[in-house]
């Protein structure tokens, strides 16, 4: 019974238009984030001084402070928009899927 429910799923072009949407979204987050801290270590190595400079004069804490902060940032924002668009059109269309295959 699972056997005919799973290749029923399989088969559906739904699962197909979710498992492709599901897999290019997750795609492009995961280059953004990759991209992003390969931009930081880049920086790290090439420019050091310019993460060591003081936000201001006088001040303690440096421009890579807050640079890696927001990195840390918009890896939680990237995640977020993941779980938003997760909880809200892929289950969508994983109830559509469901309903359709359920005898």
């Amino acid at each position: 019974m699972n056997d005919l429910i799973y290749q029923k799923v399989e088969s559906n072009p739904r699962f197909k238009e979710l498992v492709h949407k599901r897999s290019r979204f997750a795609w492009l987050l995961s280059i953004i984030t990759l991209l992003l801290y390969v931009a930081f270590i880049f920086l790290i190595a090439f420019e050091p001084q310019w993460l060591g400079t003081p936000l201001y004069a006088g001040a303690t804490i440096t421009r890579g402070i807050p640079v890696g902060v927001g990195l840390i940032v918009i890896s939680f924002v990237l995640t977020g928009i993941y779980v938003v668009r997760a909880n809200g059109e892929f289950d969508r269309l994983t109830a559509d899927i469901i309903r359709e295959v359920k005898p």
